[in-house]
Formats: C-alpha cells, structure tokens, sequence
C-alpha cells in the first residue's frame, strides 16, 4: 500500500524517463551552441547602434603591412607554446621535443575552436598518450598545469595595466568598471577566473607541500568498489603530476617566464592591429589599453559560454577600448572582430599542418572526445 510517501514503479520510471531525457536534452554540446547564440545576441543588443558599414569599412582600410606584422608576431608565438609544454612535461620527466609538443598544442587548440567546452583538451592528451607514451592522467595534468600558467599570467598583465592606467591617471578600477557598462559581465567573468586562479594555485602549492595522507584515507574508504577505486586513482595520479611541478620553483620560474613571452606576443598582435586600423593612441596608453582588452577578452572567454569565445572576446575588447580611449565603437569592434579572426586563422592553419604532419584523421580527434562514454573531463581510464 502507498501511502503517498513512496512513489509507485510506475511513477520511478516516469521520474526516471523525464530525467533522463533531460540529460539527453541538456548535453554539453547544445549547452554551447545556445549559450553561443545567446552571447551574440547579448552582443547585438550592445552594439546595435555600431554601424555594420563603418567597421566593414574600417577593415577594409586596414594597414596590410600592419597586418602582415601582426600575423608574423602571432605566428612565432606557437613555437614558444610548445617549448613551454615541452618544459611542463619535463618536470613532470616526460620530455618531449618542442616541435613536437608545438604539433600537439596546435591539434588540441584548433579542436577547442570546434567542440563545445573547451573538449578539445582531451585530443592533446591522446596525442600525447598514442605518439608518446604518456599516461592519460598525465597529459591532462600537464594541461591543467598549461591552464593555471595562463590564466595567472593574463590576470597579472590585466593588473599591470590596470596599475599603469591608474598612476598615469588615465583610469583606475573603479572608473574602468563604471564606464565600461559593455563589458561589466566580462569584468565580473574575469574577475572571478581570476580569483579562482589564485585560489588554485594556493591550494596546490600549499598541497606539494604537506603530507596530509588524505590519498590513504580516501583509498581505505573506496576498498571493495571497483569503479570507484579506478577513479579515485585516476584522480590521484592527476593531483600528483600537477603537484610534481610545484615542487620544482626553477620549472615554475621557467614556466612561468615562458607564459608571459607568450601572452606578450598575444597582446602585441592586438596592439598591431589596432595599430593597422588607424587608433591614432600614443605607445604607452596603447599598450596599456591593448594589454587590457586582450587580459579581459581571454579572461571571459575562458567560462565556456560559447563556441571558440566569439562574442565574449569582442564584447569585452571593443567595451574596454571605447570606454579608455577616444578610439569609435565601430574602430574598436573591428579590431577585435580583426584581432580575434587573425588569431583563431592561424590556429586553424597550423592546426591542419598538425594534423597531417602527425598522420591524425578526423575519426582520431572526435574518439578523443571524453564525453562520448563518460562525461568526465578525464575521459576513461586508458592503458
């Protein structure tokens, strides 16, 4: 008898079913696409009085020697890309050679500008565990460990920026919040990747450094349970490569330096650019705004809310540099329209370069995928 406390087998499977089907519904995939949809309607709305025919004219008139500098600039970064992989796999003592290491992070990032969610990380990590014998745990450590570098070093160029722009006068935190009304959700995107960063990193390091004997406790408790002992050790063997770096301050001095070289070949290509379309800004507030822009762009578009961070990226970039500079909402615009399409162009090329030259097919990157069986970032345990 049920006395309304428990549900009938009927009901359970009902229950069951609607749930299920709206996993189903909800999958990661149309998650992206909706959420990209969104953003760029988002991006409409804000800029609706940009005249579509300015920015079009504005990057037709674009200086193509300029450019062509940009292009060169971003380019060269790729190669440093790789030497710094190749630096966090050998703290981890998996080395690599930096062509190599180059090949593998031009496949994963041209991935990431095709499946939702930044899931072309997992492609990386099976490059690396097919052609190179490194665990699957381990390739996604190195990568987390690639991430945290990252979003440290934009988050320390924004506040550089942010400083300079505030002893110059020019803008402090508080002013750039309240005239960039565009841009305050990808302020407030940046800001908590940001803290979040910090926080990461804290608790990794302090981790490194501790012998809490949590790993012992957590496999005492899973005895017994297969799968949950898998996992448990799928996830412990992660936390020790990520902590195997931190132990080692000469590799993240290195890594580190290597991160800011990169992320400074980033920003000059944006200067460039800018530079191209006529910004008529003197050196130093061009730096200053072009350093923030880029540190913001990427900072929002880490949350994955859209394909490739189209619409993010340029919401945030033309926000910061029309609200910093006299520079017009259509020049700005088209910047980063320009800015962004130049970047994710050479990724694209040197990503199909990759490809072949590692003798990868379509049918590899997509088995890749982690979420086709297990919807976990790591993906199922490999061999």
């Amino acid at each position: 008898m049920n006395d309304g406390g428990e549900r009938t087998g009927a009901d359970a499977s009902d229950g069951d079913a609607a749930s299920g089907g709206l996993a189903a519904a909800l999958t990661r995939r149309r998650l992206t696409i909706g959420g990209t949809l969104f953003v760029l309607a988002g991006l409409f709305v804000a800029l609706r009085d940009v005249d579509v025919g300015t920015v079009l004219t504005e990057i037709s008139a674009a200086d193509p020697r300029l450019l062509a500098a940009a292009v060169a600039v971003y380019a060269v970064s790729w190669p440093l890309r790789g030497r710094r992989y190749g630096d966090v796999l050998a703290a981890m003592e998996r080395r690599t050679g930096t062509a190599f290491c180059t090949a593998a992070v031009f496949v994963s990032q041209t991935a990431n500008l095709a499946i939702p969610a930044r899931a072309g990380d997992a492609v990386r990590a099976y490059v690396m565990e097919t052609r190179r014998d490194v665990p699957y745990t381990a390739g996604f450590a190195s990568l987390a460990v690639e991430r945290v570098f990252d979003l440290a070093t934009i988050a320390a160029l924004a506040g550089l920026a942010t400083a300079w722009l505030a002893a110059t006068g020019a803008a402090g935190p508080l002013e750039i919040a309240a005239e960039a009304g565009g841009a305050r959700t990808a302020l407030a995107a940046a800001a908590a990747v940001s803290t979040a960063t910090v926080g990461v990193g804290f608790v990794v390091v302090t981790a490194s450094r501790t012998d809490h004997g949590l790993g012992a406790r957590l496999r005492t408790r899973a005895v017994g349970r297969p799968r949950l002992e898998r996992a448990l050790e799928a996830a412990l063997g992660f936390a020790a490569d990520v902590q195997v770096v931190a132990r080692q301050p000469r590799a993240v001095a290195r890594i580190g330096a290597g991160s800011l070289l990169i992320w400074a070949f980033d920003v000059l290509t944006a200067v460039l650019v800018l530079a191209a379309l006529g910004s008529g800004l003197a050196l130093g507030p061009l730096l200053a705004v072009g350093t923030l822009a880029v540190s913001v762009g990427n900072l929002a578009k880490v949350l994955p809310l859209s394909q490739g961070g189209v619409g993010l990226y340029e919401a945030a970039f033309t926000a910061l540099v029309v609200a910093l500079t006299p520079i017009g909402a259509g020049t700005a615009l088209a910047a980063a329209i320009v800015d962004h399409a130049l970047k994710n162009g050479v990724t694209l090329v040197g990503g199909a370069g990759a490809v072949a030259a590692l003798g990868l097919s379509v049918s590899d990157a997509t088995a890749a995928e982690p979420t086709r069986e297990t919807d976990s970032i790591l993906g199922s345990p490999k061999r």
